[in-house]
């Protein structure tokens, strides 16, 4: 397997299952109704705030990979509209898990000298460092989604 096909997966594997830690974005969330994802726990951020922020990034460089410039900023990736009915909820994860795929199958077109072409700017490093990248963040606020949503489920059963 090319690197480039090995990346692709792993990046599939963290959105919709078959990686080691056997934890996905998709069936993490399949269960978490949108008051769930939209309520805060103690000062940490939301589950649906996390799906935006993961999706924040891979959005733009989803674009990136097709041939568009690069267009974010940081300081706008927390920045979820309103959840306030589930098909909002719905349309956020649906939005989300579609442009997940997008992105693997864009990685999969690449040709495999790309990874070592610069991304965008040469300041943000090659698409191997960047491609990783989205592949760890997605892990670290995975993580955080899964620790919320055990903490939500038990102080639901406390009540």
């Amino acid at each position: 397997m090319t690197s480039i096909k090995q990346i692709a997966r792993h990046f599939r594997d963290v959105h919709f299952g078959g990686n080691w830690t056997t934890v996905n974005l998709k069936d993490t969330i399949a269960d978490v109704t949108w008051q769930q994802a939209t309520t805060k726990v103690y000062n940490l951020n939301s589950i649906a705030i996390l799906v935006f922020h993961i999706n924040y990034y891979v959005n733009p460089v989803l674009k990136v990979l097709q041939g568009e410039p690069l267009n974010a900023s940081d300081k706008f990736s927390f920045d979820l509209p309103p959840i306030t009915s589930a098909d909002d909820w719905h349309k956020l994860v649906t939005k989300t898990l579609t442009e997940a795929e997008l992105f693997a199958e864009q990685i999969e077109k690449a040709d495999e000298a790309k990874l070592f072409e610069d991304f965008a700017d040469p300041k943000y490093g090659n698409y191997y460092r960047n491609l990783l990248g989205i592949i760890e963040h997605t892990y670290y606020h995975l993580g955080q989604i899964s620790l919320i949503k055990k903490i939500l489920n038990e102080i639901s059963a406390e009540n």
